[in-house]
C-alpha cells in the first residue's frame, strides 16, 4: 500500500483513505468475526476461517461417521501430515517434501533441537536467545541434558560475534525471527549465514512469522524450522504444528521419538525401527485427524494471496497504529517498544504501560481483544488478511478513553489469559 496522505489529515481521515485503497480488504470475508469486535489477538489465536466449519462437518458426518476406518485411505487421512505440511511449506518458502504437520509445537521443537544436535555430534554448545519463548528455552535445556551439551543464551544482535569467536564448538543456534513480546524482527539471513560460516546449524521458530510475512527457508539455507498452526495460520486452538527439515539433511536425520508412523513400513509392525525415507521419518504417532484437517481448511484463507502484498499491508497497519499511539497514547504514559523502522518489526505492535493487564481486560469489555505479557506489555497482533486501519484506530481510541477515565481495574486477577 503506497497511499500518500496529506500531512494535515486527521487519524480518522487517514484510516478511511488507507482502507479505501486496500486491495486486500475483501479477504476479511474469509473469516468468521464477531460483529462489533476488533480482534487484535490473532498472534495468539487466529479467528475462525469461514472454510473450516463445512470442512469439519464433512470430516465428522461423512468421512468418520460413514467411511469409518476406510477413510484412512479413501479420504486421504494417512497422507494428511505430509499434504498439510506441504501446504504450510508453500507459506514459508519450502519446496515439497520437506515439511510435516501433526504434532504439538513442543514435540516438533524437541524433535528439531535433538535431531540438529545429532547432526553435529562433536560440538558441545547449543545457543539460543535469552528472550526466547519459555518453551523454547525449557526444551533447549532438556535437549542439552539429554545430549550432554552446554546452553549459551545470546541475544540475536550478539550472535555473530559469539560465532566468530567460538563458532567451531556450536552445534545449533535456535532463534525466532520475531520477538514474541515486542514484535521486533530479526535478520534471518544474516544469522543463518553466521551459523553456517561457523559450521553450525540454524533452527528457526516461526510461530510468530508463518502466515504473517514472506519467508524463504529454502533460499536462506535454513536447516530446520518449527511453527504452530493456531496463530497467523488460524488452524484453531491447539492446532497441529509443523516441522521443516531441509532435504539435504534427510538421509542423516535421526528423530528422538521413533514412532510407528515414521517407520519405512509402518503396517509391517516390525520389531525394530527403520526410518521412512525423507521427511516422513519425522512422523511419530497416529495423527490428530480432526484438528489436522481443520488446519488444512484454514490454510485455504491464503489461496491466491501474495505474501509480499500482505506484508506491505501489515506494515501499513502497524505503522498507522504507531502513529495513533504517538498522538493519542504517548501523552498518557504509553511507550511503544516495537521498532518504528518497518524492516525491524513483525506483525504486531507492543506498548508498555504499568497497568497493562488491567487495560487488556478493560479493552476486551469494550470490544477490543488484545493481550499482554507480564509485567507491563500490551500486545496488538495484526493479521492483514482481516484487519483494517479503522480497527487499529478504534483500538487506540478506546484505549485512550479507558486510560483518561481510569475506567479499568489496575490489579485484576493474574491467573489465566486476560481475555
Amino acid at each position: 500500500m503506497t497511499t500518500t496522505l496529506p500531512a494535515t489529515a486527521t487519524l480518522h481521515e487517514q484510516a478511511a483513505r488507507l482502507d479505501a485503497d486496500d486491495t486486500l480488504a475483501d479477504l476479511r470475508a474469509r473469516f468468521v468475526l464477531p460483529p462489533d469486535v476488533v480482534y487484535l489477538d490473532g498472534n495468539s489465536l487466529g479467528p475462525l476461517p469461514a472454510a473450516v466449519p463445512a470442512a469439519l462437518d464433512a470430516v465428522v458426518r461423512r468421512q468418520w461417521a460413514t467411511g469409518l476406518i476406510g477413510s484412512w485411505n479413501a479420504a486421504g487421512w494417512w497422507e494428511a501430515p505430509l499434504r498439510v505440511g506441504d501446504a504450510v511449506g508453500r507459506l514459508i518458502g519450502a519446496a515439497q517434501g520437506q515439511t510435516i504437520a501433526g504434532d504439538s509445537t513442543s514435540v516438533q521443537l524437541f524433535t528439531a533441537l535433538d535431531a540438529a544436535a545429532a547432526l553435529r555430534p562433536d560440538r558441545p554448545l547449543l545457543v539460543t536467545d535469552p528472550g526466547h519463548f519459555p518453551t523454547d528455552r525449557y526444551l533447549a535445556d532438556a535437549v542439552a541434558r539429554r545430549r550432554d551439551l552446554e546452553v549459551l543464551h545470546v541475544r540475536p544482535e550478539d550472535l555473530p560475534d559469539l560465532l566468530a569467536a567460538d563458532g567451531e564448538r556450536v552445534a545449533v543456534v535456535s532463534y525466532s525471527p520475531v520477538d514474541y513480546r515486542t514484535g521486533e524482527l530479526y535478520d534471518m539471513r544474516t544469522l543463518t549465514r553466521a551459523a553456517h560460516d561457523a559450521g553450525a546449524l540454524a533452527l528457526w521458530d516461526l510461530c510468530h512469522a508463518a502466515g504473517a510475512l514472506p519467508l524463504d527457508v529454502d533460499g536462506l539455507g535454513v536447516d530446520l524450522a518449527v511453527g504452530c498452526g493456531y496463530k497467523f495460520l488460524s488452524g484453531g486452538p491447539g492446532a497441529p504444528a509443523f516441522l521443516y527439515v531441509a532435504r539435504r539433511h534427510h538421509t542423516r536425520l535421526e528423530t528422538p521419538l521413533p514412532g510407528w508412523t515414521g517407520h519405512t513400513d509402518p503396517f509391517a509392525l516390525a520389531d525394530s525401527y527403520t526410518p521412512a525415507p525423507g521427511i516422513a521419518r519425522a512422523r511419530i504417532g497416529t495423527p490428530p485427524i480432526l484438528s489436522l484437517l481443520a488446519l488444512e481448511a484454514a490454510l485455504t484463507a491464503f489461496d491466491g494471496v501474495d505474501l509480499a502484498r500482505l506484508r506491505t499491508k501489515s506494515l501499513s497497519l502497524t505503522g498507522f497504529f504507531l502513529r495513533c499511539a504517538g498522538e493519542l497514547l504517548t501523552p498518557l504514559g504509553f511507550t511503544p517498544v516495537t521498532p518504528a523502522e518497518p524492516g525491524r518489526r513483525g506483525s504486531q505492535v507492543t506498548l508498555r504501560h504499568a497497568h497493562a493487564r488491567g487495560l487488556a481486560v478493560a479493552l476486551a469489555e469494550v470490544g477490543v481483544i488484545a493481550d499482554m505479557r507480564a509485567p507491563d506489555l500490551l500486545r496488538f497482533g495484526v493479521n492483514a488478511l482481516y484487519t483494517s486501519h479503522q480497527d487499529m484506530l478504534a483500538a487506540a481510541t478506546r484505549l485512550r478513553d479507558l486510560t483518561e477515565k481510569a475506567d479499568y481495574d489496575p490489579s485484576p486477577p493474574t491467573q489465566g489469559p486476560v481475555t
